[in-house]
């Protein structure tokens, strides 16, 4: 994971079991994250994470809208993939992030309990995995 990856899990984590977040927390993963961060934050404040979740499993994945807001929708899982151009350019083929802002988004929302919830059956679950 590297030292980047290991001080934002801390935030993260703080973030979670506070269900807050401070100046202090935002600036650290601003620090980390740059530009993506900032965007994560924005997609956040309007509201742009679901949480879609299978019934009965409890099995789960995260949708985040793009900047252009509501014209894309990707899937992602916060600390693994997204289905966005920027995750295969920039941290796939370049390693020059670690995370898109979708993933930070997805992240930031789970850690402040704001993402829109949704419940599916594990079929349609697994119908919407299956265009990824």
């Amino acid at each position: 994971m590297g030292a980047p990856g290991l001080v934002a899990e801390t935030v993260w984590n703080k973030m979670e079991s506070t269900r807050s977040v401070s100046p202090f927390y935002i600036f650290r993963l601003h620090f980390l994250f740059g530009k993506n961060m900032e965007r994560a934050t924005r997609i956040v404040d309007q509201r742009g994470v679901k949480r879609i979740s299978g019934e009965p499993s409890g099995r789960f994945v995260f949708q985040v809208v793009g900047e252009s807001r509501r014209l894309e929708e990707y899937l992602c899982f916060p600390e693994r993939y997204c289905a966005c151009y920027s995750f295969f350019y920039d941290i796939v083929s370049r390693g020059d992030q670690l995370f898109c802002k979708h993933q930070l988004a997805a992240r930031l929302g789970a850690a402040l309990g704001v993402c829109i919830n949704v419940k599916v059956s594990d079929e349609q679950l697994a119908e919407l995995l299956a265009k990824l």
